[in-house]
């Protein structure tokens, strides 16, 4: 099974066995294609167009806020995609207000803004 089934499959078991608390928050990092980063080490400002590409094909994004903390960044509500403020934004830094969960030793940011 590939890396990107097994993350979905992580996220949707994940939140799907039983709901986590919220906490509203916001957190400044570098957006990352969990794909190339986690796999190869991909990143920075050459790896742009790639990352873009992987977001908007679906590949879980995630918000690096430095070396020990990341979050898997998730839609702000069920059944939409990812805003453009991320896609758009792949490996630049921004900061993402919105839901933060932790589930599993795994920490999800919903996206309600992007600056």
């Amino acid at each position: 099974m590939g890396v990107r089934k097994l993350i979905l499959l992580a996220l949707l078991f994940g939140i799907a066995a039983s709901p986590a608390a919220a906490a509203e928050t916001s957190v400044t990092g570098h957006l990352r294609d969990s794909f190339c980063f986690l796999t190869m080490g991909a990143d920075g400002p050459s790896h742009h167009d790639c990352a873009v590409t992987c977001a908007k094909a679906g590949i879980p994004v995630l918000l690096e806020q430095d070396k020990t903390n990341k979050y898997f960044v998730l839609m702000p509500s069920n059944k939409q995609s990812l805003p453009s403020g991320i896609t758009d934004k792949m490996e630049e830094e921004v900061t993402v207000t919105g839901n933060r969960y932790t589930k599993s030793g795994m920490t999800f940011l919903t996206v309600e803004s992007v600056k």
